[in-house]
């Protein structure tokens, strides 16, 4: 770039010292100028040392960034509904038991209500049942329902489930998370403790779930029944088959899903509300009579050879243990 007029020097650099001829002042003596070095490295430390510990401590004293969870809890974004039914608590009324026995008809009206808020358009549930074994804060429950929000494409069907409590306590953790609840009344037994396996206790258990679900059927709904402790990693429905009236998981598959050799697990199955399924869970109940001290999986792998079960004309379909495993 060409060097400028002197001109315009001297007009731009207007902060600059200008010098004149005959007035400019003499140079400073060397002594000066070293002390006048001194004093300009002095105060630049003097500013310098405070900024450094300054910033230091600006960087020690940084808190860390907080990243916000990236996923949240299905009913903690959107709030469940109320429970259907508000009941008092019995321990503020004097023992009041607010699910009598003889009230068979307020029974039957509360199933058809949660029934219908909780179905699918084509009157399909999800059913599981609790007791309060299983019914404190982090147990079993808790991971039932938090694999439907973990799952893949399980998350909507949440709102379709249906959780049966077989007794009070089960009740009162149920409607504070989850929206459906259904407190199903038991005659003189108690099912609030855990039934071991092929106990009395857990006989009973199982027979009075069964004859519960047959009440559904009647009812006109469809159901999935789940055990409260299988886990949800997907959406069931596309590997159902759309010709089975009954369909059931397996403990032994053998690779075909007509052969009954299956040997079926009443932990998961798939029912159709039609009267061939209707008919099978009564014929499946009474036949507890037949095989005194079996509970309902091991009467149903008797029942499934029994020629009236052909006669009904219900069609049994088994799960591959590809897709519904480890139950």
């Amino acid at each position: 770039m060409a060097r400028p007029p002197r001109a315009t020097r001297t007009q731009s650099s207007v902060t600059s010292l200008r010098r004149f001829r005959g007035n400019s002042p003499r140079p400073p003596s060397r002594a000066s100028a070293l002390r006048g070095a001194a004093g300009v490295l002095l105060l630049a430390a003097a500013v310098a040392l405070p900024c450094a510990v300054l910033y230091r401590a600006a960087v020690d004293t940084t808190e860390p960034v907080y990243i916000p969870r990236a996923r949240r809890p299905l009913l903690e974004l959107n709030p469940p509904p109320r429970p259907l039914v508000q009941v008092p608590d019995p321990a503020e009324h004097g023992g009041f038991d607010p699910f009598p026995v003889d009230d068979l008809d307020s029974e039957d009206l509360r199933l058809e209500l949660v029934l219908q808020e909780a179905s699918m358009d084509n009157k399909t549930v999800i059913l599981t049942t609790l007791n309060a074994a299983w019914a404190s804060p982090g147990s079993v429950i808790d991971l039932f329902i938090d694999s439907f929000r973990r799952g893949v494409g399980t998350s909507s069907l949440l709102r379709h489930l249906v959780i049966v409590a077989f007794d009070w306590k089960a009740y009162t953790q149920c409607v504070k998370i989850h929206p459906y609840c259904f407190a199903l009344t038991t005659e003189d037994v108690d099912f609030s403790q855990e039934k071991r396996f092929q106990t009395v206790g857990y006989l009973q258990m199982m027979w009075k779930r069964l004859d519960f679900l047959r009440l559904v059927l009647e009812k006109g709904y469809s159901f999935i029944f789940s055990d409260a402790d299988i886990m949800w990693f997907r959406n069931p429905f596309p590997f159902f088959y759309s010709d089975g009236d009954f369909q059931i998981a397996c403990d032994h598959y053998v690779g075909n899903a007509t052969d009954l050799r299956n040997i079926a697990n009443g932990g998961f199955n798939y029912v159709k509300s039609n009267d061939q399924s209707i008919e099978f869970y009564k014929f499946w109940y009474s036949s507890r009579f037949r095989y005194p001290g079996y509970h309902d999986q091991d009467v149903f792998n008797f029942i499934k050879h029994d020629p009236y079960t052909t006669d009904i004309g219900l069609t049994i379909k088994f799960l591959s243990t590809s897709y519904f495993g480890g139950i």
